[in-house]
Parts: C-alpha cells; sequence; structure tokens
C-alpha cells in the first residue's frame, strides 16, 4: 500500500512541476457495439461505443488518469503508442510484457504524465487482434506559451488509416493461428472508420473534412493499420510534412505519403484549389512478392465551403471528387524517397559513443507441422518469424515486468542474442532451407541504465522479403541511415546522418534492406520491440530488452501504482 501511496505521490509531483500542467481523468468503457460497413451489420469491439474511439487532447506535462473498465468478452490491454512511459513502464500496456490482461468484467487504472513530448501519437488495444477497432487519437499540445515550429493553422484534423474485416478480427486470427497459413486479407480500409465512396453501400458515410478556401489544414495521420503499409494522397493538393511520430521534422513538399503500421504523419495542406471536392486516398503498399494483400483503395473527401449558393449534401448533386495519383502497390522507390526525406528541423546531439552495439536479423520462418495436424503453410507448414532466430513467446501466468520487478524465477531467460547466431547471405535469394526454422522462446536482453545503444536491424529474405515497420517501446530513437542487400559496416557506417537524423519510435526496415537505429537507455523497465504487422507479431517477430535501474532515486522505475491484474 505504502508503495502505491508513493508512487502516486511522485507521479503527482512530475505534473505539476510544469506550469499549467493538468490531471485528465477519463473513463474507456470497451464494450461490443453494432456497426454497419459495406452492406452488413456487426458487432465490433469498442471504446465508450465509438468507432475510431475517443481523441485525447493533452498538453505536455499533463498527467493522464484512464479508468478501463472491460465489458467485452476478451481480455485486453491498451498501450500509448509512442509515449515514452519515463519511470511507469507500468502503464505501458502490451499484455503479458508489462502487466496481464484485464479480463472481461475487471477494471483497471492507467495513470501516466507527458514528459517532453508533443505531437501526434495514438491508443489502441495490444492484445490479439483487438486494435483492428479498439484505437483512437493521442493528440499533445505544446506547453502554454510555446508554439509550433510552423506557423498555427486554421484548423486541424486528425485522419486515422485503418482495416476492416467482414469477420471478427480475432476470428480471423484463430483461424490463421489453427492452421498455421497466413491471416486473410482485409475486406476494407478506412479512414476514420470509413471505408468510404468506392466500396459497396458505403458513399453515404465517407469520411469528410470541410476546408475554406486560403486556409491552411493540418491533417494528423494515423496509421492504425494491422497488417498493411498505405500510400496516402490528396487529389490536387501538395501536403508539407512537418512532423513524424511525435517529433517535428523540416519541412518538404510531397504529393505522396507512405505510413507503416504505428506510424504518424503531420502535413500541411493549403487550400488553394479551385473549390471543389477532391479525395484523399489511401492503398497498399505492397512490398512482398508474391503474397496476396488488400488492393482495394480507401477514400474520404476534403470538401471546400462552396462560396455563393452553398452546396448541401442531399439538396442537390454534388460534384464528384477529383482522384488522385497514387503509386504502384509495389513502388519501393517511392516508399523509400519518401521515408528517406525526413530529417529532424535542427542539428541534434546523437548519443555517443556506442557502449552496446546490437545486430537483429528480422524476418519470416516456418514450422514443422506438429504430427497429425494439417498446416497451410507453404509447402504443409505454419509460417513463424524471428529476431535472430528467436520467435517470440508470452508467458502466461505473469508478466514480464512483473517477473523482472518482483524477482519471480522462470518466467525467462536472459540469453537473447546480440547478434545472429549464423551469419549468410540475409538478403540472397538461395537461401538454405536449414536457416527457415526458428527456435521459440521467452528470451530478454539486458540494458544497464545510461547505456547508448545501436541497433542494426537487418531485414531477411527467408521464405520472403517484405518490410518491417518495428517499433520500440518506451523510447524515441534516431534513425542513423537506411539501405538495401546486407549491413557493411565497412562501408555503410559512413553513410550514418550524425547531424540531423530523424527521430521516430516506428521505422520501416526496407524489405530485403536494413536500418540503423541509436538510442540513449535512460528509461528503466521492461520494453517489447516488435514488428507492427500484426500478423507478424502474432508469429513472433518481436523481443524484449531489461533496462536496470539507475544509480539516483529519479533514474529509477517507479512501484505499480495500482493492484495489477492477475493473470
Amino acid at each position: 500500500m505504502f508503495s502505491s501511496f508513493l508512487s502516486n505521490l511522485l507521479l503527482l509531483l512530475l505534473a505539476v512541476v510544469y506550469a499549467n500542467a493538468e490531471i485528465q481523468y477519463h473513463d474507456f468503457i470497451v464494450k461490443e457495439t453494432p456497426v454497419k460497413r459495406l452492406c452488413k451489420r456487426h458487432r465490433i469491439i469498442t471504446v465508450n461505443d465509438q468507432y475510431p474511439g475517443p481523441t485525447l487532447t493533452v498538453t505536455d506535462g499533463d498527467t493522464l488518469v484512464i479508468k478501463v473498465t472491460n465489458l467485452a468478452r476478451y481480455n485486453i490491454t491498451l498501450h500509448w503508442h509512442g509515449i515514452r512511459q519515463l519511470r511507469t513502464a507500468w502503464a505501458d500496456g502490451p499484455d503479458y510484457i508489462t502487466q496481464c490482461p484485464i479480463v472481461p468484467g475487471a477494471t483497471y487504472v492507467y495513470q501516466f504524465t507527458i514528459i517532453d513530448q508533443e505531437g501526434t501519437l495514438w491508443w489502441h488495444a495490444h492484445a490479439s487482434w483487438l486494435r483492428a477497432t479498439v484505437h483512437g487519437a493521442l493528440i499533445i499540445y505544446p506547453k502554454l506559451g510555446k508554439s509550433y515550429p510552423f506557423d498555427k493553422p486554421q484548423r486541424e484534423y486528425p485522419i486515422i488509416l485503418g482495416e476492416w474485416w467482414n469477420r471478427d478480427p480475432n476470428e480471423v486470427l484463430r483461424q490463421a493461428t489453427i492452421t498455421g497459413a497466413a491471416p486473410n486479407v482485409s475486406d476494407a480500409f478506412t479512414i476514420n472508420g470509413r471505408p468510404g465512396d468506392l466500396y459497396s453501400c458505403s458513399n453515404q458515410g465517407t469520411s469528410l473534412f470541410p476546408v475554406v478556401s486560403g486556409e491552411t489544414i493540418l491533417f494528423r495521420f494515423i496509421s492504425a493499420s494491422m497488417n498493411t503499409e498505405l500510400f496516402v494522397s490528396i487529389a490536387g493538393h501538395l501536403m508539407t510534412v512537418v512532423a513524424a511520430d511525435s517529433a517535428y521534422t523540416k519541412p518538404f513538399t510531397t504529393t505522396v505519403m507512405m505510413l507503416g503500421p504505428g506510424q504518424t504523419t503531420d502535413v500541411l495542406v493549403t487550400a488553394d484549389q479551385p473549390e471543389g471536392r477532391y479525395y484523399i486516398a489511401a492503398r497498399a503498399y505492397a512490398s512482398a512478392q508474391g503474397v496476396p494483400f488488400d488492393n482495394t483503395t480507401v477514400t474520404a473527401i476534403l470538401e471546400y465551403k462552396f462560396s455563393g449558393c452553398t452546396a448541401v449534401h442531399g439538396a442537390q448533386t454534388m460534384p464528384i471528387p477529383l482522384v488522385p495519383l497514387l503509386p504502384a502497390y509495389n513502388d519501393t522507390a517511392t516508399a523509400t524517397a519518401f521515408s528517406t526525406s525526413l530529417r529532424s528541423p535542427e542539428p541534434v546531439n546523437v548519443p555517443d559513443p556506442v557502449n552496446a552495439s546490437l545486430f537483429f536479423t528480422v524476418g519470416l520462418g516456418l514450422f514443422n507441422c506438429p504430427l497429425g495436424m494439417t498446416c497451410g503453410g507453404p509447402n504443409g507448414t505454419r509460417f513463424g518469424a524471428s529476431i535472430n532466430n528467436v520467435s517470440f513467446v508470452l508467458p502466461s501466468t505473469i508478466s514480464l515486468l512483473q517477473a523482472y520487478y518482483f524477482d519471480v524465477p522462470g518466467i525467462y531467460t536472459e540469453d537473447f542474442p546480440p547478434e545472429p547466431p549464423i551469419i549468410f547471405d540475409f538478403t540472397g535469394n538461395n537461401i538454405s532451407q536449414s536457416l527457415q526454422q526458428p527456435v521459440q522462446g521467452t528470451r530478454v536482453y539486458r540494458l544497464k541504465y545510461g547505456s547508448v545503444v545501436q541497433i542494426v536491424l537487418q531485414g531477411t529474405n527467408i521464405v520472403g522479403g517484405e518490410e518491417h515497420p518495428m517499433h520500440v517501446h518506451g523510447y524515441q530513437f534516431y534513425v542513423l541511415a537506411t539501405g538495401f542487400g546486407n549491413f557493411n559496416p565497412d562501408v555503410d557506417t559512413e553513410k550514418f546522418n550524425m547531424v540531423d537524423p530523424p527521430e521516430r519510435n516506428t521505422i520501416g526496415v526496407p524489405v530485403n534492406g536494413w536500418a540503423v537505429i541509436r538510442f540513449l537507455a535512460d528509461n528503466p523497465g521492461v520494453w517489447l520491440v516488435h514488428c507492427h504487422i500484426d500478423a507478424h507479431l502474432t508469429w513472433g517477430l518481436a523481443m524484449a530488452f531489461i533496462v536496470e535501474n539507475g544509480e539516483g532515486e529519479d533514474e529509477k522505475l517507479l512501484p505499480p501504482p495500482f493492484d495489477l491484474p492477475v493473470c
């Protein structure tokens, strides 16, 4: 009881350090809600009967206290994607990593303070495939007296990109888990929960964003997509990118963006075109060859408020929206050009020197089919995935953070390999079948507080190459470089951007390529690293690392603020 009191007191003290900081209280009720999409009625899991869920708007320095009551039939947790959770790893949310799930009928309270962050983030379920419908925007405004590093826009809109199945997403996952095959692709993409005009029975509910001629609008794009990276464009309008993953960028102008699952991008758009209606459209960037994907296109409408005789929906025929040009589904060059254009707005102090150098291979694999079963993967196998040939297995009786904090033995081992066990041509076309099968385990890697951590994320062509959007919980990191083929330290180190690298929390490791990230391990706790394509996470493309406590009292993990859920 005393530790909980102390934890609450410290969190509140952190909040009042910031002038005008507030403590916000929210009630989230997780339950089934009836909706109609693609001509059919469905019962989906929502928060407060909303799909997408409530938008949280906070100011840097605010404390959030969110009471979650689970009235659904599934276990659930919530993750606050991109929030650093400084010393409050208990509130991070991935199931069996920082907490046991909230079971049906139970309640849990998340409490954390926003510390030196601003921009566009989001929250989502982090159990099974519930995040398909359980997600929402989390917008952090600058402290009072501080402004955007660009002229304040006349209006702002969050735009959440999602995926929709005509079945319960958890049933899609369950079927894939039983058969070992890839899950069925989605039936539609969505913008703010709506598929848009190009789908059956959907034009009446198309998301609409009204603008006035001459205005500048800040669009906050969030990719809640489950398994698909997406190209995005706005017909007739240029987009000026000003932030990504809640970190400001050097502004640059583009006609197309690419967002992987988990990523956010803020753009400024000037309403400088003839008054009319213009599609905001998104469709797949499919980096894997020969793999089925959802090839549909989602649309929303940017609509000018018409001068003169105002057009009103239903009162007269509205003009047909202009359609943007989107890249080909496999246009890796355009996806790469966009991601490599991101830069920090000013020179940054990249952490140095490196004292924890890790090399992670990330990619797919195959498991032999158990005796007596029929499996739906290639040649009768089951799909798997791994980092450094270890396919991650979640514990089931206690979370990793609880096991670490309370020193519970037998839950995990600290032998996650810092480099692949076998060096081979990672992106070659003739990889030996002997390298296809990973080993399963709940292995973690331990880091000392204050370590400067550099990770080479190397994609592999085992089974098939694909871009992997890798998310690091609890941290923002600098992306020093990306490239194709096998990372060569003798050559590729020279390409590192040590002046103005972009700061992100989710980075796309290029198809059959690599990315190098670096961060300071200054946040104690247990943190998940995983591919944000949920099919890959389900197959084991994840690992966890422990960051030890530091020496000072302000460098230690706080005690859990409330009674933790029981597995």
